[in-house]
Order: structure tokens, then sequence, then C-alpha cells
């Protein structure tokens, strides 16, 4: 196994707790059949809480919006990275604390208003401010991925709303290849791994620095060495994109169905921890999107 077992189940948590916020703050978003009076007649019709911020997704047909995310996501990859090799710190750092920022108050603007049964689209951009600052200009582990927990939650709420099940399932395929690629076969994917967390004090995923087992600092060493920390990384988009997955199967066919996805998701990436090997690089998405797609299979048959 590449990390220890309490690491690897810290992260089975988040990775757990994401989704299920997910479909919550998708949930907040969705359209909602009810009762209303209309011209003096009782009506069943259909009302939706728009999505704050300027983000509602528009009205497109499922092969439109496909191409879109996918050309989008393209075109995201390589300005990011034309950018490193113009080594323009400010503007990709820039960039991160804007969709960490927007994605943190969505995702809030839907928990506050579940909780408190008002429109909290204000009070969470306000409350997204010092989240945004402790994670991007005042790193800690703990806020990193306290808030990672939300920012997930926020991009899944965006484009659900845009995917069918043949869309994102031909998404997962497309995303999975890629992965194999920049994992396997260029390392772009770790050299982007390497330059966040390196240059721009940022990483988009769980992170989670720890000491081996056994070892105790004392003076900044480890029983007398050097201390050499390892870190256990899952990145984002091994987060959003099941998440997305379980979102539209959500929307689709309901909460049993989407529960299956997200434990499909959960026991692929569990046993790719345990199988992993140390000072290996491997591409989640390839193993996540097998579990999903098993998973769907199984909730048809539900």
């Amino acid at each position: 196994m590449k990390h220890e077992t309490r690491i690897v189940l810290i992260l089975l948590l988040m990775f757990i707790a994401t989704q299920l916020i997910g479909l919550s703050v998708i949930d907040s978003y969705a359209p909602k059949t009810t009762s209303a009076i209309v011209n003096g007649t009782l009506m069943n019709v259909t009302v939706a809480k728009e999505i704050p911020y300027g983000m509602q997704p528009p009205e497109v047909k499922p092969q439109v919006s496909l191409l879109s995310i996918v050309i989008s996501l393209a075109i995201a990859i390589l300005i990011f990275f034309l950018l490193t090799k113009l080594k323009a710190r400010i503007v990709l750092k820039t960039w991160f604390v804007l969709v960490i920022y927007i994605t943190v108050a969505v995702a809030l603007a839907a928990i506050l208003s579940r909780i408190t049964g008002i429109d909290a689209n204000a009070l969470a951009l306000v409350l997204a401010i010092p989240l945004t600052f402790f994670k991007a200009i005042r790193p800690n582990m703990i806020v990193h991925n306290a808030t990672e927990l939300l920012i997930y939650p926020g991009l899944a709420a965006v484009f659900v709303p845009i995917l069918r099940i043949w869309s994102i399932i031909v998404l997962l395929l497309l995303i999975s290849v890629y992965d194999m690629w920049a994992v396997w076969k260029s390392t772009l994917m770790v050299k982007m791994a390497k330059y966040q967390i390196e240059n721009l004090k940022i990483f988009t995923g769980f992170f989670i620095p720890y000491l081996p087992k056994g070892a105790r600092i004392v003076h900044g060493k480890a029983k007398g060495k050097k201390v050499k920390v390892s870190i256990a990384l899952l990145g984002g988009g091994d987060v959003a994109f099941p998440l997305i997955f379980a979102g539209v199967i959500y929307r689709a066919a309901g909460l049993i169905p989407a529960l299956i996805i997200i434990a499909g998701a959960t026991l692929s990436l569990l046993l790719l921890f345990m199988f992993s090997k140390k000072g290996k690089f491997y591409p989640a998405m390839p193993f996540i999107t097998s579990g999903c797609l098993l998973a769907y299979l199984i909730s048809l048959l539900v």
C-alpha cells in the first residue's frame, strides 16, 4: 500500500463527505415540482433555486454542453501549462483564488439556505472571504482540506444541470484516457501538481502531509535523523468527476442510484490505494470511472 492505513481512511472519508455534501448542494439547486394556485386554479409547477453570482448555466443541448466542457477543459489545461512556462505565478494564483472563492460561496449559499430557510447568498459571499484567504494566502492543512469539501460541490452544482447520463459517461471516459496519458506517458499531471505545491502553494485536491509510522519529532528531527515527510494526495478531478456523475444520476433516477455510484467510486479508490506502490504515480480516473460505470449497471438492477 502506498500510504498508511490511517491516511487512506482519512482520504476516503473526505472523499465520501465531499460526495454527500455535493448531493445536498446539487439538490438545493435542482428543479422541484410543487402545487401552486395559478389564475385561481391549483396546478403543479416546477420551481428551481437559481445558482447565484452569475453561475447559472445556460439552456443548451446535451451534445453542445459536452463539447463545450471538453473544449473548456482542454483550453484551461493549455493556458495553465503556458502560464507555468511563462512563470506567471501571480496570474495563476489569482485564477485559483477566484475559482476557490466562487465555488465555496456557491456551496455555502446552498447549505446555509437549507439550514436557515432563507436566502443566504450575501452571507455566503462574506463567509467565503476568510476561507479563501486562509486557503490561498495563509494555507494550513485543516483549512485546505475543509475548503476542498465545498469547492467540488460548488463546481458540480454548475455542471450537473447541463449534462445527461450519456454525456457524463462519455466525459468520464475521455478524462480517464487523458489521465492515463498525462500521468504515465507525458507526466504532465505530475508536473502540474508539483508546480502547484512548490510555486503556488496551492493544490487542487486533498493534501495530507504525514510522518511515517513510529517517527517522532525531536528538535526538528525524527529520532535523530532529518525529517522526511510523506505526502498523500488525491487530485481535485478525482473527486469532482465522480460527484458530477453521481449528481447527474441523482437528478435522473433518485438518491439510491446516486449513493450506489458513490459507493462504487469509493470502492474503486480504496482498491487503487491498496494495490498502489510507494514512489509511483497512478492515474486515479480510469479506476474511478470503472467503479462508477459498474455501480451504474448495478443501480439499473435495483
